[in-house]
């Protein structure tokens, strides 16, 4: 690798520290976990380096990875490197500015839902993805992983919560057979080819990419998407609710045409999605409450957390997504 010449930080994450190395040659990205972070398995940066391993020459849109440093003592904790992939990440910083068509927008989601199946058709086996983790039983073993979690960074009574808990550990669905889960699949983690906005580039942020469940990716995007008329503390989060955009419903409806999957139980799996957003919410909101985070953005998320356990009880009650 060429002498770097200049480090710059990404911002708007939430997660892992992202920054760029630029060099003579070409620009290089590291991944590093947030400072005061706990969880250790949301913030693997071996795994993430090993997934990208693996899933080069087998789909096409990620990064190549570099280098990985397990040694905290060069720069305070564990850390890879990648190639630099460039195109545009369609955020609600920079969307509603673009001016897009609603057309064109919807056109877009139509190209995430379709490159997710895509991901889902990998044969898990072939590739050495299976090796990842342990279908069997990953979907009680995450229901209750992320209620522990819940329990370990709450700092509020929030009633809503406890109700979702309780529920989806009551209602476990009959999982579809194994295939490889990113487990944040969402526009923010995904980059589009700036010459043409509805072809999928590459797909960021795999340090929690596993197998099991394909469903539960479906669940995880759903919960991301928010629509006009959902609550405004989430909205600001998304871009999903812009003129133009699927409903949820519709989203549900285009995996389950391009996959030929059956998606008869999706409400447990959106509820799931929402309850864990709302737990990684509150291990965020918890972090900067211990003071492990000055920014500011953190200190303001536990109204969020409330939407969401909110929004999982409304679609229950209501049976929509």
């Amino acid at each position: 690798m060429d002498k770097i010449w200049n480090v710059s930080q990404f911002v708007g994450g939430f997660s892992n520290l992202t920054y760029c190395l630029h060099t003579a040659e070409k620009d290089y990205v590291l991944r590093r976990p947030p400072r005061g972070a706990a969880i250790q398995s949301a913030h693997d940066m071996a795994r993430e380096f090993r997934v990208l391993t693996l899933l080069q020459g087998h789909y096409r849109p990620v990064p190549v990875p570099v280098l990985y440093c397990e040694n905290p003592a060069v720069i305070g904790a564990p850390f890879y490197l990648m190639e630099r992939l460039p195109g545009v990440i369609l955020r609600p910083s920079n969307t509603p500015q673009m001016n897009l068509a609603p057309e064109l927008l919807r056109q877009i989601a139509s190209s995430l839902v379709d490159n997710l199946v895509a991901m889902h058709a990998l044969d898990i086996e072939a590739t050495g993805l299976a090796q990842l983790g342990r279908p069997e039983g990953y979907v009680e073993r995450q229901v209750e992983g992320w209620t522990k979690r819940y329990r370990l960074a709450e700092t509020d009574s929030i009633p809503a919560m406890n109700n979702i808990a309780t529920w989806i550990a009551e209602h476990p669905p009959v999982s579809q057979e194994p295939t490889l889960l990113h487990n944040d699949y969402k526009f923010d983690n995904v980059i589009l080819d700036p010459n043409d906005l509805t072809q999928v580039r590459g797909v960021l942020d795999w340090e929690m990419a596993t197998v099991g469940d394909p469903l539960m990716d479906v669940g995880a995007m759903l919960a991301y998407w928010m629509e006009a008329g959902d609550g405004e503390t989430a909205r600001q989060y998304n871009i999903t609710w812009l003129p133009g955009q699927p409903t949820r419903q519709e989203v549900a409806d285009r995996y389950a045409h391009q996959s030929g999957r059956y998606l008869s139980g999706i409400m447990f799996y959106y509820v799931f999605g929402l309850f864990k957003n709302a737990v990684i919410a509150q291990q965020i909101y918890a972090r900067w409450k211990k003071g492990h985070s000055q920014d500011a953005r953190f200190g303001r998320l536990l109204p969020l957390v409330v939407e969401l356990a909110e929004r999982a009880e409304k679609a229950l009650n209501t049976g929509r997504l």
